[in-house]
């Protein structure tokens, strides 16, 4: 059983054993990211997942029984009691730092220097510090002080 959605593991991963390869299966493509992304910035509908996205219907429709399917968004009747709501659950909002490492990369390599572009700010409005891995003792982690031991 997968822990997060109590579910079966999929039989057609990727790569099985390679908990990189099993999550783009599950948000890899560009618009369940950004259906995530939306829904940590509030979007609950899908009118306004479509507003936000641009995302044709059918690819929207897809990708909201997708991430719902596994467990990433949970659907709720709206107060109004007329139409559904989707909204993160904890896996959902566990996908928080890889949404901020994209987006600080964005920020450094997306852009042009002093093109204009959106800022992630906490409650009190100051922006997010720069998000950087680190080990127990403090020490920052990279790709360079880093390796995969496969399972066996």
């Amino acid at each position: 059983m997968s822990r997060s959605t109590g579910r079966a593991p999929d039989t057609g991963w990727t790569d099985p054993d390679c908990p990189v390869a099993r999550t783009l299966d599950l948000v890899g493509d560009r618009w369940s990211l950004l259906v995530i992304r939306d829904a940590m910035d509030g979007a609950r509908s899908f009118t306004e997942f479509r507003r936000r996205t641009g995302i044709a219907r059918n690819i929207l429709t897809d990708r909201l029984r997708k991430l719902t399917a596994h467990g990433l968004l949970a659907q709720h009747t709206a107060p109004s009691g007329r139409r559904q709501e989707y909204v993160l659950t904890d896996a959902g909002r566990a996908l928080f730092p890889v949404i901020l490492a994209l987006r600080q990369w964005g920020e450094r390599h997306a852009f042009a220097p002093g093109e204009a572009h959106s800022t992630l700010v906490d409650r009190h409005g100051a922006p997010v510090p720069e998000f950087t891995p680190i080990t127990t003792d403090g020490t920052p982690l990279d790709a360079d002080t880093t390796h995969v031991q496969k399972a066996r």
